[in-house]
Formats: structure tokens, C-alpha cells, sequence
């Protein structure tokens, strides 16, 4: 019973955020917007203290049970082994716990994230991984399954469906996501949880606490036959039958050993009596567990190959993103500074954006995390999803008044790119469109009324949304490109 109960609850979380990432509509995100916001890393860096508190007490009393039920990584890891486990039974062995592995990545993800490495700490967050792999290898083959269903549906005059552009954003975050998926489901194939209990540091951290669970599995050593059934069927290698010990620590409550268990010798809940450890090894679980407690309370497939025609007549040239010397941050992100230290680049933003703005950098500091561009759109006054979906505190709520008002960046004028001064043609283009009036067109020769219009831009009054970058009709350059703001201030 309670291995069917985890079995159920966990498919049930993983479905609802695979559904969160995977949403083209926009809709689901008002609903399953929580599942991002239990995870513990994310809940760390929101300081979010409900949700960390009773993850806390969820392990303290239950084990590692948020590893089997509600970390999305956890349960694609257990999804890959039970998979070989249909064909080859029976196959684990016990092994001892590799210390020295998990405290060195958790030092070394605690280092990162003080000394700003944010590349290293994106690559380490479990809830990211996962995010990464399905906006960048699953979400692709969605949005085509959801484009030929909007062609079935246009052809019989019905819009219950839209039809999306599905287009690579970030090459190197790909590659990240092919190999993270790659690795997951190697070690999981081969270990089970082997990626849980030496690589990931959330695993680590809940490791300490899980020590000191008020329910275990623990041996009924008057009934066990030592036929190892629970030893090979223990995807955390974590229970030696011959000594009747249970590491708890990596255990993950997956209840895989008491089903196998035919003569009752395994029970889950709080035990009456469980073999001591030996004493240096408990001042080392004091000593762990003091530095999991400490860490606790301190704490994006190729692109579209159809060309865009203007009018049918002539291809219209991509553009190529603007060289900004400040990055460009999501409204509601406040600086770059604060994003950079709470964004854990899991892509949700990324996948939710409906005017394709955001997408990952390729900066080798902040690799991963989003910025802002406007080759394929804008970023309109009106629109607020990013700050809606973001469960780590790096880009905080905001009402549309507030993202009105707010100045991300400033808009740059390139005189050497622009079609009034090189193709000698009136445009006007980026002060037409401009939502907040902040670009008027002036005479190029200020002595001559009649010169060629060009635009002039009023710092004061823009607030970097980039509609003028992304109408501008100067190919493959944009005559005027929107610059960064370190902090976003209000008008």
C-alpha cells in the first residue's frame, strides 16, 4: 500500500510539472504554478520559510520522501530504472555510502552560489535539470504535435487550437540538456538512484535530515531469512540484509523493499529499536546534520525552417541580436544582481514567454539564464507571465502598472544603420510603435527642416521594452537597439 501510494502521488506531481513547462496556451500555469514553488532549491532562494519548514518536518518525520515524490528528477530517475527493471530483475547490489562525492559537489554548489559561479549552480539544481530537459528536448515535439492539430483545426474553421513557432534558443543550453539527460539516464539505468545520493545537493542536504526520521524501514531480524530480495530490489543500494542495516540517509521511502519482502521482515514506520551505529560513525551523523541543518536555515530541436515572406515577394533577412554592454533582465527581476543570485535558469520563463523575448544566454557567467532580446518580438507593457511562473524570487510578481513604468533599459540610436540615412526612404517605424511616446522623429541636420526624419530618443521616458528593436525594418542590424539597465528604476 504504501509503495502504491507514492507510486500515484508521485505520477500524479510529475505529470502536473511536465504540463507546467510544456504549456502553450498559458493557461495551466494559473493552476499548476505551486508544483514549482515545493521545490526546495527555489523555496531556498524565495525564502519562501512555509514551504521550507515543511519540507523540513516532511523529512524529519517521513524520510526522503520529497526525493520519490515531488522532486520531477527524482521521479524520472525512478521512471528510467523501473523501465530496465522490467527486463532485468533482481539486480542491485548494497554499497557503501561515497562520502567524500556528495559533501565535495554539496562544498562545491555552496561555493558557487556565494562566489556568483551561477552557471555551475543552474547545472547542479535538480528541479532546473529536469526544467532544462523537457523545454529543450520534449517541448519542441509538443509544439509541433500542437501545430499540426491547429492546421486540422483551421481547415474546418475552428480555433480551438494556434499554431506556435518552434525555433532553438539557446544552442549551448541544448547541448547542456542533451547531456544532463544523457547522464540521468545512464546512471539511473545502471544505479537507480545514483545520481540522488552522490551528485545532487539537495539530495545531500535532506540526506542529513532523513538521518533523524521519526519513520523508517527498519529489519525484523527475528523474521528476516536473509534471501536479499530487499538488498537487490534497493534502487539507493542502501540496505546491507546481511547485517540488517538500512542507510537512511539515502534511503528515499520508495517501499521497493518491504513489497519484495516475503516473510514480513520489513516494516515502515517508527521503529522500536534500530541497530546503533558505531560511535565515530554517529559524531559523524551529528556533525553531518548540523551542516544540513545549517544549509537549510541559510538558505531551454532545431529551428523553424520556413522562411518569412513580405507579401510573397521577397525573403526578409533575420536579424541578428544587438551586442548590449548590460544585459537585459525580466521585468520584475529588479537588477541583475538579484537575478543572477536567485535564478536557477530552469527555463520556465523561457517557455512560458509568449512574444519569444526571453531566451538563455551564452554568457559563460550567467550560461543558462535567461535575457532579453527582440528579434522575434516585444516586450509588451501588458504582459506579466515571467513574473507570474518564477517560484525562485529571481523575478518577483508585478501588475501590469507596475511593468508599465518600469525602465529596464534605455533605447541606443545607430546612425550607421538606419534605412532614412542609408536607403535614402522615409520610415518613422520605432516612433510609431513606441507604447510610451518616447522616441519623436527629428530633422537629421538640425539647421535643415527638411532633411531626412531620424529618431531621437527620450531616456527619461522609455522603459526598454523593445518594440522599437523588434520594428525596425534595417536588416541584418537593427538601427536602434535597447540597452540595459543594471537596476530597473520607475518612472
Amino acid at each position: 500500500m504504501l509503495r502504491k501510494i507514492r507510486i500515484t502521488l508521485a505520477a500524479i506531481m510529475m505529470a502536473m510539472v511536465t504540463l507546467l513547462f510544456l504549456d502553450v496556451s498559458g493557461v495551466l500555469h494559473h493552476y499548476l504554478a505551486w508544483t514549482a514553488r515545493i521545490q526546495f532549491l527555489p523555496a531556498v532562494l524565495a525564502l519562501n520559510v512555509a514551504v521550507i519548514v515543511a519540507l523540513v518536518l516532511l523529512t524529519l518525520i517521513f524520510g526522503r520522501i520529497y526525493c520519490s515524490v515531488i522532486c520531477p528528477l527524482g521521479i524520472f530517475q525512478d521512471i528510467v530504472s523501473w523501465i530496465h527493471g522490467k527486463s532485468k530483475k533482481n539486480r542491485f547490489t548494497a554499497s557503501p555510502e561515497k562520502r567524500w562525492l556528495r559533501y565535495g559537489v554539496l562544498v562545491l554548489f555552496i561555493a558557487a552560489f556565494i562566489a556568483g559561479v551561477n552557471s555551475l549552480v543552474a547545472l547542479l539544481a535538480p528541479y532546473s535539470s529536469y526544467g532544462r530537459m523537457v523545454t529543450n528536448l520534449l517541448l519542441p515535439f509538443y509544439q509541433w504535435g500542437n501545430n499540426l492539430l491547429a492546421s486540422i483545426a483551421e481547415r474546418v474553421d475552428s480555433y480551438a487550437f494556434y499554431g506556435v513557432d518552434v525555433w532553438m534558443k539557446s544552442l549551448p543550453t541544448f547541448l547542456i540538456a542533451l547531456a544532463t539527460f544523457i547522464i540521468i539516464v545512464v546512471l539511473a539505468w545502471r544505479g537507480g538512484r545514483t545520481y540522488c545520493n552522490t551528485i545532487c545537493p539537495v539530495g545531500t542536504i535532506l540526506a542529513q535530515l532523513a538521518r533523524f526520521s521519526w519513520f523508517k524501514v527498519y529489519f525484523d531480524a527475528d523474521k528476516c531469512k536473509s534471501c536479499s530480495l530487499c538488498t537487490k530490489n534497493c534502487k539507493a543500494s542502501c540496505i546491507d540484509f546481511k547485517t540488517h542495516r538500512v542507510d537512511y540517509s539515502r534511503c528515499v521511502t520508495c517501499g521497493n523493499c518491504i513489497e519484495k519482502c516475503n516473510f514480513g521482515a520489513l516494516h515502515y514506520g517508527h521503529p522500536k529499536a534500530v541497530a546503533q551505529p558505531e560511535k565515530h560513525a554517529a559524531d559523524d551523523t551529528r556533525r553531518a546534520f548540523l551542516v544540513g541543518t545549517a544549509i537549510v536555515g541559510a538558505d531551454v530541436a532545431l529551428a523553424q525552417a520556413a522562411k518569412k515572406v513580405d507579401g510573397g515577394l521577397a525573403v526578409i533577412e533575420d536579424k541578428v541580436p544587438a551586442k548590449r554592454t548590460t544585459p537585459l533582465t525580466p521585468p520584475g527581476s529588479m537588477s541583475a544582481k538579484n537575478f543572477a543570485q536567485h535564478c536557477t535558469a530552469c527555463q520556465l520563463c523561457v517557455a512560458k514567454c509568449p512574444n519569444g523575448v526571453l531566451r538563455p544566454s551564452t554568457d559563460p557567467l550567467h550560461l543558462m539564464q535567461p535575457e532579453m532580446s527582440f528579434e522575434r518580438g516585444a516586450c509588451r507593457p501588458e504582459c506579466v507571465e515571467c513574473s507570474t511562473v518564477c517560484p525562485t524570487g529571481a523575478i518577483k510578481p508585478i501588475t501590469v502598472a507596475e511593468k508599465s513604468s518600469t525602465m529596464l533599459g534605455h533605447a541606443v540610436w545607430v546612425k550607421d544603420n538606419c534605412v532614412v540615412l542609408t536607403d535614402g526612404v522615409n520610415c518613422g517605424n520605432c516612433a510609431r510603435h513606441c507604447p510610451v511616446g518616447a522616441i519623436m522623429m527629428v530633422p537629421s541636420n538640425a539647421d535643415d527642416e527638411s532633411s531626412p526624419m531620424v529618431p531621437a530618443v527620450n531616456i527619461s521616458m522609455c522603459i526598454g521594452c523593445g518594440t522599437c528593436e523588434y520594428v525596425c525594418p534595417a536588416r541584418p542590424f537593427s538601427a536602434i537597439y535597447v540597452e540595459g539597465h543594471e537596476v530597473h528604476n520607475q518612472i
